[in-house]
């Protein structure tokens, strides 16, 4: 029967030897079971990641992870000799590396733990953590896009529709509000940095106090008219001036110091294809572990205690910075949103 590697990760915050145990009392057809409630569970809150250049972690290679980015090659126009070949060109691999980090966390069940059913506990608690694995992954992702340094304002807006262009986020205010303009124009951006599209569009990333701003736009397309449901993304809310827009409430939210008094800032991410790289969430690294009652020893003298957790390995790294734009901008609930 198949054994189970299960890791008490708290022991890394008290700087303690970490404990492995192994135990044969779940079967692999349960194993699985609880394996792919937790990753469809996860899987929903992936907003961020689904756009990258997926690249999977392999077994017993250390803890950097290699993503290779191809240069392109310069115009050929030096006119061909009849007869003599010329002397090619060479492609350029550029290697990029990333050191992967491990994240998960645990849940103490007493005296439910029964693993000879599929125990309704087991069950809500497996799709709790899913959710919570999830939306951390998603996390760590989304705070490595926002890092990126290609980053436009979006520009404040008097009351005649004069407009005054923002060059930090501290310079924003209550009008620099995402428009149908600001999108065209970070569209002639990543065109301008031939950005290759993703399935003939490119993908904005916003916050649902951002999509208020822009739904209301006379050329807005809800998404169910445009595409069939097989071929809406997750979160996909809609399309405007050649972009399809994802919502998401982790769409990343500034506030507090660096930004304008009492109002939040908004991290909007606009991409092209293969603007970043991730790392992929099945392949075993996310993984369920759970520990029946009784599997603690001497520790657990009365059977009282089981546990469910996760772990799980993820990092990202932008590849091409020209092929992610980060816009910043405020909404009409930027007085109300705090920072994520």
């Amino acid at each position: 029967m198949k054994k189970i590697l299960a890791i008490n990760l708290q022991l890394f915050a008290d700087g303690q030897t970490v404990q492995v145990t192994t135990q044969d009392s779940l079967s692999v057809e349960m194993k699985t079971f609880y394996d792919m409630t937790l990753i469809d569970e996860a899987q929903a809150n992936l907003v961020h990641e689904q756009f990258g250049q997926q690249k999977p972690i392999p077994k017993n290679s250390g803890k950097k992870i290699e993503f290779r980015k191809f240069a392109s090659l310069p115009k050929a126009l030096t006119p061909l000799t009849e007869g003599v070949t010329p002397k090619g060109s060479s492609i350029a691999v550029d290697k990029i590396e990333a050191e992967i980090a491990q994240f998960g966390d645990y849940v103490v069940i007493s005296d439910v733990l029964e693993l000879t059913a599929l125990d309704n506990t087991i069950l809500e608690t497996t799709k709790i953590l899913g959710r919570q694995a999830g939306i951390t992954m998603d996390t760590v992702v989304r705070d490595i896009l926002q890092s990126g340094t290609n980053v436009s304002y979006a520009p404040k807006v008097a009351a005649d529709g004069t407009k005054t262009e923002v060059t930090s986020r501290s310079a924003l205010d209550k009008t620099s509000k995402l428009t149908v303009d600001l999108v065209k124009r970070v569209v002639a951006k990543l065109k301008a940095a031939n950005a290759p599209k993703i399935n003939g569009d490119y993908v904005a990333i916003i916050h649902p106090y951002v999509a208020y701003d822009i739904m209301s736009d006379k050329d807005w397309i809800e998404a169910h008219k445009y595409a069939k449901p097989e071929n809406i993304y997750e979160g996909e809310i809609g399309k405007l001036a050649g972009v399809r827009f994802i919502e998401s409430t982790e769409a990343k939210i500034y506030s507090g110091e660096g930004c304008p008094t009492g109002l939040a800032v908004f991290g909007c991410l606009f991409m092209g294809a293969n603007a970043y790289g991730v790392t992929t969430v099945d392949g075993g690294s996310l993984e369920t572990i759970i520990k029946q009652k009784g599997s603690g020893g001497t520790d657990d003298p009365l059977n009282q205690r089981g546990s469910i957790g996760w772990k799980g390995m993820k990092t990202a790294e932008i590849l091409i910075p020209a092929y992610l734009v980060r816009v910043e901008c405020t909404s009409d609930y930027s007085n109300v949103a705090t920072a994520n």
